[in-house]
């Protein structure tokens, strides 16, 4: 298999800023993130309190993630045959629409929760094709950076939203403060609606019907699969995302159970996303493309060699320092964009982009799963250890096929 050689400069964050659509998908998207965290937290501190039970307010926190694979297998096409302003926008304010309810409807736990997962069934639609509008808006090396600029921005609003809900919800109260996500939905929606401009979308074919589209967007995805080069890339993207998830669901338990003082789960939980956003600035910035993609081994097995410290029961600090460094090895990811792009049909990259993001979220929430799974065999500082083991095979794998097949990177992880 072939790549296209890297392009040999750095693209500058500035550069990619300069662009006015991509400033405006950016923050639209920053803004919702963190609208997405305050939700979240709100509504699991709203449940909790409603019900008393830790299985609903746990249920809540990935209700929201869960239905999004379902989503993009049934519906992704539509990412690639509406006019994605219309998508982008009606998007977002069926978010905010949502959030309105919930927060002044006084619905029964089971109705918030249905609705929650109705708007995360639909979400890899809008999200797919507000990814489709970045790969055409960025070219080469830009596209790269604007996904760095994107994870980082992530972490952030993540960030921003979970402090933020809790002074929320301390101030105002849980309903009042999805009243706060709502309004910031509804400020992407109207940014979108009025600052986008109103593009075609690139596939024209036949729309009527539900069953028309479902089939469209199953015999689309079954093609993505069927690629062997596509596979591959959306596999890279999503095995060591879920051994990292798996091992991030265990830091609160493994804090229990050593004892450390209150309130450091969540600093080392904090550890994670600053990493992250360390790693993207670092590798994004600095690293020449071509670099990159030969580093996205390396990366992998940075994602995983720090977890194994935690067989041995490290004190607190020391498992920040742990996390902070696994953390920056989720820039490997950032060596995999370019071909990635490069693979995808174009008149389908709106429903491969919602595929991958849906497709990622659900093997987060596979991977607590099965590493919890371990914690129950072994203990929690072991299965922590066997999700960083996991990706150091990944690694050494990647490495392996790349070195023997003198390809890029991307092309080393995956099943034939």
């Amino acid at each position: 298999m072939t790549f296209t050689p890297a392009p040999p400069r750095r693209t500058t964050y500035r550069e990619v800023l300069s662009d006015q659509r991509f400033r405006l998908l950016f923050a639209t998207r920053a803004v919702t993130i963190t609208a997405d965290a305050l939700r979240i937290l709100t509504l699991s501190v709203l449940i909790f309190a409603t019900t008393g039970s830790p299985l609903m307010g746990a249920l809540t926190f990935g209700i929201g993630f869960l239905p999004q694979l379902a989503g993009s297998m049934l519906l992704g096409s539509l990412a690639d045959r509406v006019r994605p302003r219309r998508l982008i926008a009606a998007g977002y304010l069926l978010e905010f629409a949502a959030a309105v309810a919930m927060a002044l409807a006084h619905l029964p736990v089971v109705f918030i929760l249905v609705l929650v997962a109705v708007v995360a069934f639909l979400t890899p639609v809008f999200q797919g094709a507000s990814n489709r509008l970045v790969a055409e808006t960025l070219t080469g090396d830009a596209y790269v950076l604007g996904r760095s600029l994107s994870g980082m921005s992530s972490s952030a609003a993540q960030l921003l939203g979970l402090a933020g809900g809790g002074v929320a919800v301390t101030f105002l109260g849980s309903r009042h403060a999805l009243l706060l996500s709502a309004g910031a939905y509804l400020v992407a929606s109207v940014a979108v609606r009025l600052r986008l401009p109103d593009l075609r979308a690139p596939d024209k074919g036949p729309t009527s019907g539900s069953g028309s589209l479902v089939r469209h967007s199953w015999s689309g995805n079954r093609a993505l699969f069927a690629d062997r080069r596509v596979r591959k890339l959306l596999l890279a993207q999503w095995l060591p995302s879920a051994f990292a998830a798996g091992a991030e669901s265990l830091v609160v338990p493994f804090a229990g159970r050593r004892g450390f003082p209150d309130g450091t789960a969540g600093l080392l939980l904090a550890c994670l996303p600053v990493g992250m956003l360390v790693g993207n600035l670092v590798v994004g910035r600095f690293v020449l493309p071509a670099t990159r993609e030969r580093l996205v081994a390396v990366l992998v097995a940075v994602l995983g060699l720090p977890l194994l410290g935690f067989a041995f029961g490290p004190p607190w600090p020391l498992c920040a320092v742990l996390l902070l460094i696994t953390g920056t090895g989720f820039a490997y990811s950032l060596g995999l964009q370019r071909s990635f792009l490069d693979a995808l049909p174009e008149a389908s990259r709106g429903q491969a982009f919602g595929l991958l993001t849906s497709g990622m979220m659900t093997v987060q929430g596979v991977g607590p799963a099965v590493f919890g799974a371990v914690a129950e065999m072994v203990s929690v500082g072991a299965a922590i250890s066997s999700a960083g083991i996991a990706s150091l095979c990944m690694a050494g794998y990647l490495a392996r096929e790349s070195r023997g097949a003198r390809v890029g990177p991307a092309e080393a992880v995956g099943a034939s």
